[in-house]
């Protein structure tokens, strides 16, 4: 039985069970975890690599990628590790303060990557609609400027929910039935009136996700308006294949990413083993095709690749 800190209502640690209903095959699901993980950190930091060394690739889009590459590793680092440590080593128990820090940083930087997607869809208008104007627009002060905007918005935005949860007293119960802490899943263990907290969730869901997908899709109407406008065939495929790899990272994290959200707070009737593994993929797919489909899609980073392998081989 988990004890009590002496002056405060708070747990000592939670226990996370992984993923129930596979408990005799976790120790084997792990490993495709494990290898997704790897896959992630190492194209991600390739993808950092290529763009910090190669001059050539200080460019708006590059810097953009450059910044999803980071919150990548950010985001599957602080889940995975531990999601690993429960599946073959049996670590269930996470220490309080640490379940907060992981709430923190996986919304935190969730809304980070969610906005540097709205970033890179601005930068892909800018460049169909006024390629004359895309440099003097999109200079690199401006995409510092707008990276450290959508940083700051995430942090400032979900700072107020560890708060929020660190001042409630917590029921008897501290099992949360998933590989890591989530907001809603803390929440759930919470025995106080909590409606504040939902509402300020969605709030924040609503006011990230929201303003960015409208922004995003905004931004692909102006494109298809534009590129629809091209005289020839063959211009207008080119300009819409340099949309196709932002189009495939956007569908893989918005679609897991609402059906989890959904899912927690109106999918009563959803199998708790479906939502779980969705909680799951949301948090390392992302992480690990991001870096896979621009490296096969961005010209300059596949033919840095291609060298450094070749080099390898001579």
């Amino acid at each position: 039985m988990l004890t009590l800190r002496n002056s405060s209502t708070h747990p000592v640690s939670f226990i996370l069970l992984g993923i129930p209903g596979l408990e005799n095959s976790q120790f084997w699901i792990a490993f495709l975890f494990c290898v997704m993980y790897v896959v992630a950190v190492a194209g991600n930091i390739t993808i950092l690599h290529i763009i910090r060394t190669d001059n050539t690739l200080h460019e708006p889009m590059c810097l953009f990628l450059a910044m999803l590459a980071a919150s990548d590793l950010i985001l599957s680092s602080s889940t995975q590790p531990k999601t690993l440590a429960i599946l073959w080593f049996h670590a269930h128990e996470i220490e309080y303060h640490a379940c907060l820090i992981q709430v923190f940083f996986i919304h935190a930087f969730a809304s980070v990557e969610s906005g540097v997607l709205m970033a890179m869809a601005l930068d892909r208008y800018v460049a169909i609609c006024f390629p004359l104007q895309h440099s003097s627009i999109l200079t690199t002060s401006v995409v510092v400027k707008l990276g450290v905007a959508v940083t700051v918005r995430g942090l400032l935005l979900v700072s107020p929910f560890c708060f929020m949860v660190s001042r409630m007293p917590f029921c008897p119960n501290r099992v949360i039935p998933q590989s890591y802490c989530e907001h809603m899943a803390v929440l759930k263990l919470v025995c106080a009136d909590t409606r504040l907290n939902r509402a300020y969730g969605l709030f924040v869901a609503f006011s990230v996700g929201g303003f960015d997908i409208l922004v995003i899709s905004v931004s692909y109407v102006m494109i298809v308006r534009a590129v629809l406008q091209l005289p020839s065939g063959e211009a207008r495929f080119k300009a819409f294949g340099t949309c196709a790899s932002h189009i495939c990272v956007i569908l893989a994290l918005y679609i897991p990413a609402l059906f989890t959200f959904l899912t927690h707070r109106f999918g009563h009737h959803v199998p708790r083993l479906v939502h779980i593994m969705f909680a799951n993929v949301y948090l390392l797919v992302p992480p690990m095709l991001n870096p896979i489909i621009y490296g096969v899609r961005t010209k300059q980073i596949r033919d840095r690749v291609m060298q450094g392998c070749c080099r390898k081989d001579t």
